[in-house]
């Protein structure tokens, strides 16, 4: 990766890192109410303010290069990973919201403590804390820091530490409202940057249809055959589904931004909008890709497919924008993992051993911040010695960790019947059959041909994983209290979403049809 930044990129950079730092910290002398809750942002998030910060947590480092290299290698199937998160944002702002707003949770391992008992409960706290530091921070910092120290020409673990000691500055001091005011500035930076790329390298081409014409016919169908190794329709429509409801449903650094709003609709509209901003992604994330493979098939690797085209179309000045964006799109992952980190630990460990007021759980929540930020660059560390690729290890945590949450949350809000045995069955025995089939499945033990599609090992996962939960909740004996009230219960007492909401997504769903049926 050869980049020769000048004078204009450097100014752009500075000010984009002196924007950013202005907004994280202007806002916590503004809004003083939301500045005492750092977890949820004194719950008076609009749904512009939810839909941007979702947009930024979700398009991260390795969006933009993994999209990229998707499209450089097999074109429009990657979209799929977009265009069919919506049907599971659905779910999450018309069911799995309205329940935990219900309930009166702010944090999944709570969830599970109301529903189940403690030992669910005390599994997902650690589940948490670890998913949180290896996906989110861990592996974004890893990500991000490769490609950062390949730019600018300096230490791995160097470039790594500035970007934790930048995020971690304004989330701690901030918390979540900064990090969604900070999120907002950086997506405007990404979309802006992406469009502008894309508009570029367009023209460079000669427009739509010469870009039509000079990738491969395959490139631009979203189902690929059944007995296609990479993404089968098979794959992405049976193993999308388990990782969509672990990632969109139960996550702890999704869900916080939505429960943060000032209520259940303005949380359902944050919903809404960034299932519309998924529209545009790959246009504007996987298109590059698939323009570098027009333009520079023949010097561009996959991994590298964005910053090649990055740096042969973007003039300088706009050369800045684009590394601005991923640098941008790096912070707001690390600080949204961040703040979720420090939500988890101070209310869900240590409030448990110690009664803390709102000023001391503030205090306590920052200097949690400051420990994960130090935890992940460790982490960041261990990757760097791995031996894969980020992407490779992203891949296999995601099949690892997805199942066996997804099974208990599933059956958790839609089943009374299911009991604490049941749960801690699949929690704790599913979660270790995870660790143990997705290791194998990294280090492709006993071959690499053994095993299928890491969308499909996560399928079969759930599949069984749900067998189990379904068998031990009939042969044991129903809860014989029920803690929490079931899905039909939550919209009965006050639930149920307005008839503009359910407009609304029902004009989505006519839309992604059509999409579809375009591409398909």
């Amino acid at each position: 990766m050869d980049i020769t930044l000048e004078g204009a990129d450097y100014l752009v950079l500075l000010l984009y890192v002196v924007a950013l730092l202005a907004t994280g910290f202007y806002l916590n002398r503004r809004s003083k109410s939301a500045g005492r809750d750092i977890f949820l942002g004194g719950r008076s998030l609009s749904w512009w303010q939810i839909g941007f910060s979702l947009f930024s947590a979700n398009a991260g480092p390795s969006m933009l290069v993994g999209f990229a290299s998707i499209g450089f290698t097999q074109g429009m199937v990657g979209s799929n990973f977009e265009w069919l998160a919506w049907g599971f944002i659905f779910l999450m702002s018309m069911f799995f919201l309205p329940h935990y707003i219900s309930t009166k949770v702010f944090t999944m391992p709570q969830f599970l403590l109301a529903r189940f008992g403690k030992p669910s409960y005390n599994f997902l706290v650690i589940y948490s804390l670890i998913s949180i530091l290896v996906v989110w921070l861990g592996s974004a910092l890893y990500a991000g820091g490769l490609i950062i120290s390949q730019i600018f020409r300096i230490p791995l673990m160097q470039a790594v530490s500035v970007v934790a000691l930048i995020a971690t500055s304004f989330t701690a001091v901030g918390g979540l409202k900064a990090v969604v005011r900070t999120g907002i500035f950086q997506s405007a930076v990404i979309i802006l940057s992406s469009i502008i790329l894309v508009y570029l390298a367009l023209e460079k081409i000669g427009g739509l249809q010469a870009l039509s014409e000079a990738a491969p016919a395959h490139y631009w169908r979203l189902f690929r055959p059944a007995s296609d190794p990479e993404y089968s329709w098979v794959a992405i429509v049976l193993g999308y589904p388990v990782v969509g409801i672990y990632y969109w449903c139960t996550d702890q650094t999704i869900v916080q931004k939505v429960l943060a709003g000032k209520n259940m609709q303005e949380g359902q509209y944050g919903a809404i909008f960034i299932s519309v901003l998924k529209i545009i992604m790959p246009f504007i994330f996987i298109f590059p890709g698939i323009m570098c493979y027009v333009l520079y098939k023949d010097v561009a690797q996959p991994d590298n497919a964005y910053i090649t085209l990055v740096s042969q179309v973007m003039p300088h000045g706009f050369l800045g924008l684009c590394i601005a964006a991923l640098i941008a799109a790096l912070i707001d992952t690390v600080s949204s993992g961040l703040n979720s980190f420090s939500t988890v630990f101070t209310l869900d460990v240590l409030a448990r051993y110690r009664p803390m007021d709102d000023s001391s759980k503030r205090t306590t929540g920052q200097w949690v911040t400051v420990l994960a930020a130090v935890l992940a660059i460790g982490v960041a560390y261990l990757f760097s010695h791995s031996g894969k690729g980020f992407f490779e290890l992203s891949q296999g945590m995601v099949s690892i960790l997805a199942p066996p949450l997804s099974v208990v949350f599933v059956g958790g809000i839609s089943w009374k019947r299911v009991n604490s045995t049941a749960a801690e069955v699949v929690l704790y025995g599913g979660g270790l059959a995870c660790l143990a089939v997705g290791a194998c499945h990294v280090l492709n033990f006993p071959s690499k041909t053994f095993w299928p599609h890491f969308l499909l090992l996560s399928f079969y996962l759930f599949v069984a994983m749900s067998a189990v939960l379904v068998a031990v909740t009939l042969l044991t004996k129903p809860p014989a209290v029920h803690a929490l009230p079931s899905i039909a219960e939550s919209w009965r007492r006050g639930g149920k979403s307005p008839a503009r909401v359910w407009l609304l997504w029902g004009l989505l769903a006519a839309v992604m049809c059509g999409i579809y049926l375009y591409f398909g």
